[in-house]
């Protein structure tokens, strides 16, 4: 007797997709973490800004509106391009060079707070201490982090981080931010889910 070939059910392919955090949830964080630099920064004193492309340059900007709102202190802010110090450039799909923009006063001897959406391996951090040594001398270099997910290869801490979410190797974070994607929107997919 010949049975028919077995086949996974529709929910078996259907990737698990879960929102850790919504757009509400976002802004809070954003808020948190401003609160947070004023306070061990004294008022965000000396401090720059970088976002890290793609979505740590909005996530510099919004902390930068919200430093200004809480104190009326306007920090330094710029986008940090970090591909060619890449360590997995020939391990992916070439990328294109973005732009980096440092504040009019540069970052020499200003406390620099690197802003990524995402921690995980802990190589885009790397490959942005890369980048600032060629770029000035700070005082200090900390990070703010949206989400960090574990998994750290490399000894890099966050020093400010929205929200820690525990995570499978085979889960990955999506950071949606409205100036990119059009929400704002925190998501974990499972194995079979697209994320980052």
């Amino acid at each position: 007797m010949a049975y028919p070939p077995a086949t996974e059910s529709p929910a078996a392919l259907t990737p698990s997709v879960k929102t850790i955090l919504t757009s509400a949830d976002i802004q809070r964080v954003v808020d948190r973490i401003a609160h947070q630099v004023l306070e061990k920064t004294s008022g965000a004193q000396d401090t720059v800004l970088l976002g890290i492309p793609t979505r740590g340059v909005p996530l510099a900007r919004r902390l930068a509106e919200r430093i200004r709102a809480f104190e009326g202190v306007s920090v330094g802010l710029g986008v940090l391009d970090i591909t060619l110090y890449r360590d997995d450039l020939r391990h992916k799909a070439t990328r294109a060079l973005g732009p980096t923009d440092l504040p009019p006063g540069g970052i020499d001897g200003q406390r620099v707070i690197l802003v990524d959406d995402v921690l995980y391996s802990g190589r885009s951090v790397r490959a942005a201490l890369d980048a600032i040594s060629d770029l000035g001398r700070p005082s200090s270099v900390q990070l703010a982090v949206l989400v960090d997910r574990g998994h750290r290869r490399l000894p890099i801490r966050a020093d400010y981080v929205g929200k820690n979410v525990p995570t499978a190797l085979t889960e990955n974070v999506k950071v949606l931010l409205a100036e990119t994607d059009g929400v704002d929107e925190v998501r974990l997919y499972g194995p079979q889910g697209r994320g980052r």
